[in-house]
């Protein structure tokens, strides 16, 4: 009788994360500037053993901005494997609007984030690095057409 396991591929085991795309008023897009980062993102990070990736957005926007919101809708399901951090496969909902009473009581509880800014489009590119711009353009565009997009290193790889 052969093993079957000895045949068997190894098996994915990526890291996950989870964020959440906010937008304003003018449909841009909220980023913060992590301060053991060199370029902006938006604000999430990564899901710990046993949690759900939409209960790790919620409690990574309270660390990171002190806010408790209702997270909404999956936008998009990215799988990004990175030659120096291995697979990684990262979630991004639907944060919404936040009033002005919210932006206002922002707070960078956890010291990781140094500032927030509504950005367009247009920005994202010096602002952030190219997998990440691809990432959140697919995810405005999947929030515009309310549906779920899967993506790969921040593009779609299914032609529509």
């Amino acid at each position: 009788m052969t093993n079957q396991a000895s045949n068997a591929r190894p098996q994915a085991t990526p890291k996950v994360a989870a964020g959440a795309l906010f937008v304003d008023e003018q449909e841009r897009m909220m980023l913060v500037r992590p301060t053991y980062k060199s370029h902006w993102d938006i604000p999430g990070g990564y899901v710990e053993e046993g949690e759900s990736p939409l209960a790790a957005c919620g409690r990574e926007v309270y660390e990171e901005l002190g806010l408790r919101v209702a997270i909404g809708a999956l936008l998009t399901v990215d799988w990004a494997p990175r030659p120096d951090e291995g697979d990684k496969m990262l979630f991004v909902f639907d944060g919404g609007m936040l009033t002005t009473d919210q932006l206002a009581a922002i707070a960078f509880r956890d010291g990781e984030i140094a500032e927030w800014a509504f950005v367009e489009d247009h920005q994202l590119d010096e602002l952030t690095i190219p997998r990440l711009a691809r990432r959140i353009r697919a995810t405005m565009q999947a929030r515009k057409q309310t549906r779920t997009t899967y993506l790969e290193e921040g593009a779609s790889p299914v032609t529509d």
